[in-house]
């Protein structure tokens, strides 16, 4: 591992932790030549599936975009960024359980919504109002009911 400071590569691990529900590794290192301190983190490398779009287009599957539409839904939400987090990692594994190449975009949005639901009714609400194209009232009391309804 380089060194960011000097770019030396001699560098040690001086302590190493699980993170991230075990999802990661952090580990603290410090540069033999300049001494300082730096930490990086290991992940398992895992192939998520492309997303297959409603016009039959495909693209990679993109977390920033997920965590983008999931952060505008629970805007001003008493939601941690901590819980969010886990959210976003379920949502992963959830996808990454699926074992398949190709994972369709309505897919991928139930289960975004699904892990909405868990943590902010009102979130669940707000994004389903625009990823379901809410037409008229009742579509949106059928989300309230839906989201009132995992409480019970």
């Amino acid at each position: 591992m380089y060194c960011p400071f000097c770019a030396n590569d001699d560098t040690r691990v001086v302590d190493s932790r699980v993170v991230e529900e075990g999802a990661a590794v952090r580990r603290r290192r410090e540069c033999e030549a300049c001494g300082k301190r730096f930490s990086t983190y290991e992940r398992a490398e895992l192939r998520l599936p492309l997303v297959v779009k409603k016009d039959g287009t495909r693209q990679s599957f993109d977390l920033e975009k997920i965590r983008s539409g999931m952060l505008k839904a629970l805007e001003k939400r008493p939601v941690s960024v901590v819980q969010i987090e886990q959210g976003l990692n379920a949502l992963v594994r959830a996808v990454q359980e699926t074992g398949e190449a190709e994972i369709a975009a309505d897919v991928l949005g139930e289960f975004v919504m699904e892990q909405l639901r868990s943590l902010d009714g009102v979130a669940y609400v707000r994004f389903a109002s625009v990823y379901r194209e809410f037409k008229d009232v009742e579509d949106f009391l059928t989300a309230v009911r839906a989201a009132v309804g995992k409480k019970e």
